[in-house]
């Protein structure tokens, strides 16, 4: 296995907004694969995902209100779904 962490997705209240700072104002590039849903930043080895808060707490299954969720996600991507079930 190699460890790595492939994609940080940070849940955002204001998606638009969001993208005007990370672009316009730190100047990071847009990757491929973004779109009005959710925007993808390409760093060295890392992508920065910005996702709209409500949406990303309801692809992690949990409620979006309250101290439970903390409003990002980390990914490790695995090269096979047999690397997945090895690595589980």
């Amino acid at each position: 296995m190699e460890p790595r962490i492939t994609i940080i997705t940070l849940g955002v209240d204001d998606l638009a907004r969001a993208r005007q700072f990370y672009v316009e104002g730190l100047g990071l590039p847009v990757g491929p694969g973004s779109s009005e849903e959710i925007v993808f930043l390409s760093l060295s080895g890392v992508t920065l995902a910005l996702y709209p808060r409500d949406a990303l707490a309801a692809d992690a299954t949990v409620p979006a209100a309250g101290s439970g969720f903390r409003g990002f996600t980390l990914a490790h991507n695995l090269r096979s779904p047999a690397a997945v079930d090895a690595f589980l």
